[in-house]
């Protein structure tokens, strides 16, 4: 073979048949085999979750104008769905804050009849997406409107928890809209319950506190029970579960269909359209966060269909719509989980403590959980990621001010919809200005001398081919709908390999997105002590990757794709691993 010869053209991926897209990865996890040492660490991350989540429920229940009871339903009936159907091994699902606006608002316009509905029509719609392979598109939704929304969500949350935080007492009903709710609870300020902002106040501080000094500890749970010890013990003037809701049922109630006619059906489609939408999107935005906290791959529209049922239950048992939680997901995965018996077991503690513990509900303040949401909402802000992408460019950072605008001060679904489409008008522009052809060459151009006195010998193929250093070229723009791709990348990220290349030369430029996929790239070869070179990268796209967190030690940048692959080896030779040091 001459150096003039073409190289070997690559293998492409097989496609996935019915089985591999659509097994749960509970049968995966039990065909792997499941042993007691399995059981023992689900048993101890289901419990710990469980602890999360059950304030949280009742919270987000609150908050988006429904009893307590209902959060509880949704994290029991369609958490315990989630994790038994789903396509991710450490998946939690449950009732989240990024729907408290839209379900708070479903409701106010339909009633909890017409909220039902719309919960089981959006399962239905998930259901389908699944089996209709969307979940590999609905993945190409921005990075910057992702962040946009739910830091547009956050600030709504906290809005609309200022009034049991504060402890106000208002002359009328609380407006839904942001800025008219800000005026009257700014009206009600005089108003303000001392006794009920200190509890607030003093939950947040727990929370906090154990946070960073008992991390192991469910901070959560314990500030509400120190909240609801304090108001029983000082006879605090706090309004509690008990006096606004009179407690909470000590069992599940008996399924049955909300009201269905043709009208109603076709009153609450647009609100049934964007719980399926935000469901879809928070649940697999959940999923890959997960995949980069543990390097599994998710099955997205396994997970899709697992949604979607979970809502038609959830629905069925006079829930809320759920999805799945990034955080409690995340809290799952770090207790140890191994996997979905660990979401299975959270449903099951959480059902424990409704039967057990429903009188100690009525205790709990309402300015507790209002602290509890006021913290979930500080971290749902993303606030680090939110400054990274103003400053990454001005096409991202526009993107990102234009959702968390029309979120906050408009509609949730107009932010999501609008923040795409400037998204892809800005992705068009930027094609235009960089599209370019070249002439592709070879990796190694031309063959070298051998020798001192200049004598060649035929071109070997290995010199480009090394077992211990891989080498891929992106050739094309690497953008938002293409990062998917990267999927391909991560599974052919081994053991046996000491070092990674990754080949930019033919790159004209990277958005947010994929400089995203790249650091989740960087978490895995660090990981399994790799060495990562980014080769190639124009000063753009090197600012844009350094700007999203690409950057020393977990990445290394070089010239060229050849110069990349030299320093590997030489390291490699000198001391027998490609180990950074």
């Amino acid at each position: 073979m001459s150096d003039a010869d073409p190289p070997p053209p690559a293998t492409p991926l097989p496609r996935p048949n019915f089985a591999e897209l659509y097994t749960p990865k509970l049968v995966t996890i039990l065909r792997e085999g499941y042993d007691l040492a399995a059981l023992r660490a689900d048993t101890f991350a289901g419990l710990t979750v469980a602890v999360v989540a059950l304030p949280l429920s009742m919270a987000i229940a609150l908050a988006s104008g429904v009893g307590p009871e209902r959060g509880l339903y949704t994290a029991i009936v369609a958490g315990f769905l989630i994790s038994a159907l789903g396509g991710s091994r450490f998946q939690i699902g449950g009732p989240a804050g990024a729907f408290i606006v839209l379900v708070a608002a479903t409701g106010a316009r339909h009633g909890l009849d017409g909220l039902l509905l719309a919960t089981l029509m959006a399962g239905a719609m998930m259901v389908a997406a699944g089996f209709l392979r969307l979940g590999t598109y609905i993945k190409f939704i921005p990075h910057p409107v992702t962040v946009g929304f739910t830091a547009g969500i956050a600030v709504i949350i906290f809005a609309s928890q200022l009034k049991d935080f504060l402890g106000l007492t208002l002359g009328g009903p609380e407006p839904g809209e942001f800025l008219p709710k800000l005026v009257v609870l700014a009206q009600a300020l005089p108003s303000i319950n001392a006794a009920a902002c200190g509890v607030a106040l003093g939950t947040v501080a727990v929370i906090v506190v154990m946070r960073r000094a008992l991390p192991q500890w469910p901070g959560m749970i314990v500030a509400v029970a120190l909240a609801a010890a304090a108001v029983q013990v000082f006879a605090l003037p706090v309004e509690t579960i008990g006096t606004r809701f009179g407690g909470i049922p000590s069992m599940l109630p008996a399924p049955s269909l909300p009201t269905i006619t043709w009208a109603k059906v076709i009153a609450v489609l647009p609100d049934a359209i964007a719980f399926a939408v935000l469901g879809a999107i928070e649940s697999l935005l959940s999923a890959v966060v997960a995949d980069g906290m543990t390097g599994r791959r998710h099955r997205s529209n396994c997970e899709l269909v697992a949604q979607g049922v979970a809502n038609i239950a959830a629905a069925l048992f006079g829930g809320l719509v759920a999805t799945g939680t990034i955080a409690r997901t995340a809290t799952n995965v770090r207790a140890g989980a191994r996997g979905p018996v660990a979401g299975m077991l959270h449903a099951v503690f959480l059902l424990g403590f409704m039967v057990l513990a429903a009188p100690l509900a009525a205790y709990v303040p309402l300015a507790a959980l209002a602290g509890v949401l006021a913290v979930v909402a500080w971290g749902m802000a993303e606030r680090h990621q939110f400054i990274t992408l103003l400053r990454a460019g001005r096409g991202d950072a526009l993107v990102l001010l234009v959702t968390f605008g029309l979120t906050v001060f408009r509609d949730l679904t107009e932010g999501i919809v609008i923040g795409f489409a400037i998204g892809a008008l800005i992705f068009l522009n930027r094609m235009a200005e960089s599209l370019s052809i070249e002439r592709m060459t070879q990796f190694v151009p031309e063959d070298r001398a051998d020798s001192a006195n200049g004598r060649r010998t035929p071109y070997d193929a290995a010199r480009a081919t090394d077992p211990d250093v891989v080498v891929y070229r992106i050739s094309g723009a690497f953008f938002f709908g293409a990062v998917s791709a990267m999927d391909a990348v991560l599974d052919r990220i081994g053991t046996t390999q000491k070092a990674f290349v990754l080949d930019f030369s033919a790159v004209p430029f990277v958005d947010s997105s994929a400089a995203n996929a790249i650091t989740a790239i960087t978490r895995r070869t660090e990981k399994l002590g790799i060495t990562l070179y980014v080769a190639g990268a124009s000063p753009e796209v090197r600012r844009v990757l350094l700007a999203n967190g690409v950057r020393r030690p977990r990445v290394r940048y070089a010239r060229s794709a050849a110069r990349a692959v030299e320093r590997a080896k030489a390291r490699i030779a000198e001391t027998g691993t490609a180990a950074r040091a």
